[in-house]
Parts: structure tokens; sequence; C-alpha cells
């Protein structure tokens, strides 16, 4: 959508209410493409098939009688899909829970329902379609799936990356009929979010861990509890913390990271987290003024040195003891 309807990232085109679409539409195809070409030719010459090799594993293991480590290799294949988790403003009304799930298949539903379930979600066709035939097009702007090709998408997928940062409250609203639209008017439906709410970092990223469990019960529910890696979560800095004492996102961490520890007793299939970032770095269009490294960079050094921020030693501590070094410190 940044950048291929709004012109906000690179490549910087503004075509706008069919952009995003185009692009998602190839990338969702090209990761099918990729997942077939390990999965017909590099999987067999990694050890075959996942489930059939994971199964001779088990056995194996099973019949040891002396206590060793037995280190096993299956490649897989998956794709890292980020979305935030809309909650209605009301939740005993209809049509705010309506939105709410729009926002969440306007976000993660767009590639996850191809791969997971063989085509774009329901209500987006509906949406996409509805408007571009109040502005007179003969096809919706959301292109479709041949037979062959949802197919071909569907499956394609031995995990699922999930980059999550902050969660929106949303409810109904109806745009007027515009002879341009966008991703954004496509949707009906407006964003909110609650001045309660922590923000430590950009304007956007507002720290709601409970949004976290949620979005992930969801993945679990709508595309059968798949395999998942958190392979982006954390929370940045506009302003430079000289004395490297982010507390913010120690709490940041903790919250999120809690929650999916519930999300675990509630049955999903968790199995990594990564925290964003190690090092400050380059983000977007923020440049280096945006840091959401867990290391403190200084550009300006030409040696560009490194300096631990406070939650470096925290989240030491929570690899360590693959959790929290003191449980009571959480609620289950």
């Amino acid at each position: 959508e940044n950048g291929y309807e709004t012109g906000e990232h690179a490549p910087g085109l503004k075509l706008g209410g069919c952009g995003a679409y185009k692009a998602a539409h190839h990338i969702i195809k090209t990761h099918a493409k990729v997942w077939h070409s390990y999965n017909n030719t590099w999987r067999r010459e990694q050890r075959g098939n996942q489930d059939s090799f994971w199964d001779c594993a088990f056995v194996y293991i099973k019949g040891l009688k002396d206590c060793r480590i037995v280190t096993l290799f299956s490649g897989m294949v998956g794709i890292s899909l980020t979305s935030g988790w809309g909650e209605p403003v009301d939740p005993h009304s209809q049509t705010d829970r309506e939105a709410a799930e729009r926002y969440i298949q306007f976000h993660l539903g767009w590639f996850a329902n191809p791969i997971y379930r063989g085509d774009y979600p329901e209500v987006m066709k509906n949406y996409v379609g509805k408007k571009s035939a109040q502005q007179g097009l003969g096809t919706s702007r959301l292109p479709t799936f041949s037979v062959q090709e949802k197919t071909y998408i569907k499956g394609t997928s031995d995990f699922l990356g999930i980059g999550h940062f902050t969660t929106r409250y949303v409810l109904q609203k109806n745009f007027p009929f515009l002879q341009v639209s966008s991703y954004h008017t496509d949707r009906d439906l407006a964003e909110l979010v609650d001045p309660n709410w922590p923000a430590p970092g950009p304007k956007w990223l507002y720290s709601v861990p409970w949004g976290f469990r949620r979005l992930l019960n969801f993945i679990k529910t709508q595309y059968g509890n798949p395999l998942i890696y958190v392979t982006e979560n954390g929370v940045s800095e506009t302003v430079q913390c000289p004395q490297l004492c982010d507390e913010w996102r120690i709490q940041y961490l903790k919250g999120y990271i809690n929650e999916i520890l519930k999300a675990l007793n509630d049955g999903v299939n968790v199995k990594g987290y990564t925290a964003w970032s190690l090092l400050d770095k380059f983000e977007w269009n923020k440049g280096f003024s945006e840091r959401f490294g867990l290391y403190h960079i200084d550009f300006k050094n030409k040696n560009k040195p490194r300096y631990p921020k406070a939650s470096v030693d925290y989240y030491k501590k929570i690899i360590s003891a693959n959790g929290f070094p003191n449980p009571r410190e959480v609620m289950s």
C-alpha cells in the first residue's frame, strides 16, 4: 500500500485504488511459486517429506536407551505477515463487530486467506467489488485467481511468520462515493485509539498487549492452528535516550511476551519469538530517526559503535530462562 498506492515508500508509485492490490496479487503468486519450487525439488534433497521425516525421527528418539541429543534438520518455507489487531468499539454492536472483522481481513486475511484457504476473504471481494461497480468499472479492482491458481496457492506454507506491534479500536464508517477509491476507503471503517494506551514511540505505535493474544487466537481459529513464529514485535523511540534507560521497552516486551504465553495456554501453536530489533537501523522513510533497537547505534560515528540499552539485560534474562525469570511478575 505504501509503495504502490500512497507512494510513501519505495518505489513511490501512486496507483490509487489498484496498485496495492496488484502488487499483493503478484507477491502471493510468487510466494506460491517459491514454495512449490522448494517442495518439488529441494525438500526431498533435504531429508524428504517433513511429516514422514519427523514421524521417523520420533520413533528413533523413543528407542534411545541413553541420553543423547539428536539434531535433525528438515527445510520449511513460509511467509511472514505483519498485522495489527482490530477490536470493535462497541462489542455489542453488529456493525462495529463486522467493521473489526473487515479490519483484520483487509490486513492479515488479504495474504493469509489465499495461502490457507485458497482465495481472498469474501468480505474483501464483496467490498472492493461493490466500490468498483459504483465507479462504473467493469471488473473489480481486486484481481481474481483462476481455479488453477487457487489450488496452486492453497497450502503453500509450512509455518506462518507474524509481525505484530499494536491494536486499534474499529467502528463502521461509510465513505461517500469517490471516483478514485483507495484501499482505506474500500474498507468502510474508522480506526480509533484509547488515549490511555501508552505510546512511547511513534504516533502509530500504542502498547496494547492484549490485542496480540486475540490476533493469535484468530489465526488459530481461521487457519487451522498453523505453526507460528513471531518474526517482529517491538517498540521504537523517536527521541534518543542518552542514559539508555528504555524502561518503556521493557514494559512493552513484558506485556506482549506474557500475552504470547497466554495464547500458548489457549492452544495456539507458537514455536518461536523474535524481538524487533537487535540494533537501531534504517527505518523506511524515517531513516535513522526512529529506533527499534535493543542496542543503541551512534550513527554519527564512522565506526558505528553499539551500546546496550537497559532492555538488553532484561531480554537476556528472558532468553536464559526461556521465559520470565520470576513467574510472579506476570499474570496468567
